[in-house]
C-alpha cells in the first residue's frame, strides 16, 4: 500500500502553497492506508492522465485545486452523480479526511491528487479534457511581495484555456477583495480566451449548488464579502 508522494521540491520553484503536512488522526491514517490505493492517484510530470479512463465513463470531469478540507467537494460530488470530480490538495489531514467522506457517502465519482496544480495543468491533463475548474478560496497572499506566489497568474490563465472544453468554466471564489479584484483584472485581460459570466467587471452570485467551505464561513465572521467569478471558455 502506498501513501500520496511528498511533492519534490530541489529546484525550490515560487509555490502558491505552503507545504504543512499536518498531523494525522487514528482514521485519517487508516484512509491513507485502506482508502487511498483505491480513490487517490499517484502521477509524476511527464505522463498524461485519462481523466475519463479514470473514472470508467464519458461524464464531464470537474477539477477542483486546493479542496480544503473536502467537505464542500464531496457534497458536489453527492450531489451531481452525472459529474466525475478530480480534487487537488496538499495538505495531508484534509485529504484523510475527505477519504472517510468518500467512503462514508459511498461516492465513486470522486478521485484524489497530492501534487502542485500548475505542474499538473502545464502537461497532466490532455488539451480541452475539462469541463470546469474550481478554485474556492485560495491563499490571497495578501503581502505585496508575495503576490508572485498566487496561484491565479498569467501562465495559470493560459493554463486553463489549454485544459478546459470550448464553453467549459473556471469558477473562483475568494472572501479577500483585493484578491477578487485581482483575478478579475488577470481574466477580464484575456478576454480573447475567455468571457465574464457576469459581463466585464463583474461578479456573480454564490450558486445554490456550491456549498459553502470552512474558509468562507470564516471569512464572513470577520465580514468579509465574499465574491464568485465565473469566465466561461470562449
Amino acid at each position: 500500500m502506498h501513501s500520496p508522494p511528498t511533492l519534490r521540491r530541489e529546484h525550490r520553484p515560487i509555490r502558491s502553497f505552503v507545504l504543512r503536512q499536518g498531523r494525522l488522526t487514528t482514521g485519517q491514517q487508516r484512509a491513507f492506508a485502506e482508502l487511498w490505493p483505491r480513490w487517490g492517484l499517484h502521477w509524476r510530470p511527464g505522463e498524461v492522465l485519462d481523466v475519463h479512463g479514470l473514472f470508467g465513463n464519458a461524464n464531464p470531469v470537474v477539477l477542483e485545486i486546493g479542496f480544503g478540507n473536502g467537505e464542500s467537494l464531496a457534497c458536489m460530488a453527492s450531489e451531481q452523480p452525472g459529474r466525475n470530480f478530480l480534487g487537488l490538495e496538499v495538505h495531508r489531514p484534509g485529504i484523510g479526511h475527505l477519504l472517510l467522506e468518500i467512503e462514508r457517502a459511498g461516492l465513486n465519482n470522486l478521485r484524489i491528487l497530492c501534487q502542485d496544480a500548475v505542474e499538473l495543468l502545464r502537461g497532466g491533463l490532455p488539451p480541452a479534457s475539462l469541463d470546469a475548474v474550481h478554485l474556492f478560496f485560495p491563499d490571497p497572499w495578501p503581502k505585496k511581495r508575495h503576490h508572485k506566489r498566487r496561484i491565479v497568474q498569467s501562465e495559470f490563465v493560459l493554463l486553463l484555456a489549454r485544459a478546459l472544453k470550448p464553453g467549459g468554466t473556471f469558477h473562483a471564489a475568494t472572501d479577500w477583495e483585493p484578491y477578487a479584484e485581482y483575478i478579475l483584472g488577470m481574466f477580464d485581460a484575456a478576454d480573447d480566451l475567455f468571457s465574464n459570466s457576469a459581463g466585464q467587471g463583474g461578479f456573480v452570485a454564490r450558486p445554490a449548488w456550491r456549498p459553502p467551505t470552512k474558509f468562507e464561513r470564516r471569512g464572513e465572521r470577520l465580514g468579509h464579502p465574499v465574491r464568485d467569478l465565473v469566465y466561461r471558455r470562449r
